[in-house]
């Protein structure tokens, strides 16, 4: 009876979670590259970023991580089997490198918030795409459970890996020669 309405829940958190995981990681590339305008721009981004990224992660991402794990949980509870099926073992594998992902990004966040700002925009073009890989891995898991072969899958996951750094590599030479 209840399961519908608890998997729609879990859905919605989802994708306002990744919505977070996309977008900080996006913040912080405007954040490093206000740096480098004058020290009055600088000032001001600077403060405005600060301002969205604490906005976007308290407010959005981090209760979305929280419901959406609170709603995972419930919906085992009410579909126990699921923990006995490989895919789920390697769902919630692919889940616990998420979470390991939102906590190093939650301290990166904390790094920008007190002026720490020790990454490259490159490297944080390249780090949003964790997230893109931890969505396209879990998103195939569900849908296909066993019917997809873990070798296609991880071939699949380094496919994707190389097509999304080969774009970033291809837009930071675009953005160069402009």
């Amino acid at each position: 009876m209840y399961y519908n309405y608890v998997k729609a829940l879990h859905l919605i958190f989802v994708v306002t979670w990744f919505a977070g995981l996309f977008y900080l990681p996006r913040l912080f590339i405007y954040h490093i590259e206000g740096l480098k305008k004058p020290k009055n721009e600088a000032d001001i981004l600077t403060t405005q970023f600060k301002i969205m990224e604490k906005r976007l992660w308290y407010i959005i991402t981090w209760p979305s991580a929280i419901l959406t794990v609170l709603f995972a949980a419930w919906l085992l509870v009410l579909m126990p089997e699921w923990l006995a099926q490989p895919w789920m073992h390697l769902k919630l594998f692919f889940v616990v490198l998420l979470v390991i992902y939102h906590v190093k990004t939650h301290k990166m966040y904390l790094q920008f918030q007190r002026d720490e700002v020790n990454y490259s925009s490159l490297f944080m073009r390249i780090w949003n795409e964790g997230a893109t890989l931890f969505l396209f891995a879990i998103v195939f898991l569900v849908i296909l459970k066993d019917s997809l072969h873990w070798i296609s899958g991880i071939l699949g996951l380094f496919g994707l890996g190389l097509v999304l750094f080969l774009g970033i590599k291809l837009y930071k030479k675009t953005r160069k020669n402009k």
